[in-house]
């Protein structure tokens, strides 16, 4: 007897986790219901479209990138630390602004300067930032380099524009040396700059002793393993740990090689920050 009631209590249980995975909604935290969710994930890029996200309008025009911005940022919160009430934050790579507004949510003392060269990504940025109305914010219209200068970029409205060496279906725009803003302290410096980061690190090594916390987005392919060791290897000279996870599973099976290869192996998110 007994037995047949432990039987049925899993039973009863193992039904009640099933429903509750079912009808569990993450995303009602970001205001997006389970047919709205669909719905998102099903439209088209290009066209420019607003949710209303804690509040205020937030503007975008690539819905799946959009919904995977959501979780990754709000959901997952993927850059929750601990600042100073008004720390000094640079974003490199800042998309349509959805990191920027996370950070105003959690410091809106906060000082921020944020970079984002795609035309299409930086007016969706500008309409973001203004809808929001935050303050103390600056963003501009450049690329993150090695110098100052005019650089060719490919530019196509979604988190795979580049800075690209090929000059077909590139546009040129200015360029911004990182290494010349950080001459004070950063508590947070975010670089998402799509297989750049190796070239920028390596030229704001010097520097890095004024980053209290830094999250680089790792763009590369099998050739440049050495590259991404050395990157590791400088970050740990500097006085910093870390910790890393895939930004994006490239590979089901990394010892089977597609035949067509990926724009990059290698997506990987670093976190790096001081031992307290």
């Amino acid at each position: 007897m007994t037995q047949n009631n432990s039987f049925g209590k899993n039973l009863i249980r193992g039904f009640k986790e099933k429903v509750n995975k079912w009808t569990h909604n993450p995303f009602k935290e970001v205001n997006l219901s389970q047919p709205r969710l669909i719905y998102y994930k099903h439209l088209s890029p290009g066209t420019v479209r607003s949710h209303l996200l804690f509040g205020k309008t937030v503007f975008f025009s690539n819905a799946t990138e959009f919904v995977a911005g959501l979780k990754e940022i709000f959901i997952d919160k993927v850059y929750l630390q601990k600042l100073p009430d008004r720390p000094y934050i640079i974003d490199c790579g800042a998309n349509i602004g959805l990191s920027i507004i996370y950070m105003k949510r959690l410091y809106p003392e906060a000082e921020i300067l944020a970079f984002e060269p795609d035309e299409q990504n930086f007016k969706l940025l500008e309409r973001n930032v203004k809808s929001g109305g935050y303050s103390n914010i600056n963003i501009r219209r450049e690329a993150i380099w090695i110098e100052n200068t005019m650089i060719q970029f490919s530019s196509n409205g979604t988190t795979d524009s580049r800075i690209s060496l090929n000059t077909s279906n590139t546009t040129e725009v200015p360029a911004v040396r990182l290494k010349d803003l950080l001459n004070r302290k950063i508590d947070f410096l975010k670089i998402d700059i799509e297989g750049a980061e190796y070239t920028v690190i390596k030229d704001i090594f010097e520097n890095l002793d004024l980053v209290q916390n830094l999250f680089v987005e790792y763009h590369g392919s099998f050739s440049e393993n050495h590259q991404f060791l050395e990157m590791m290897q400088m970050f740990s000279e500097k006085g910093f740990q870390f910790y890393f996870r895939e930004a994006a599973s490239v590979f089901k099976h990394p010892f089977m090689q597609p035949l067509i290869s990926p724009l990059f192996d290698i997506q990987l998110n670093i976190f790096c920050f001081r031992k307290k």
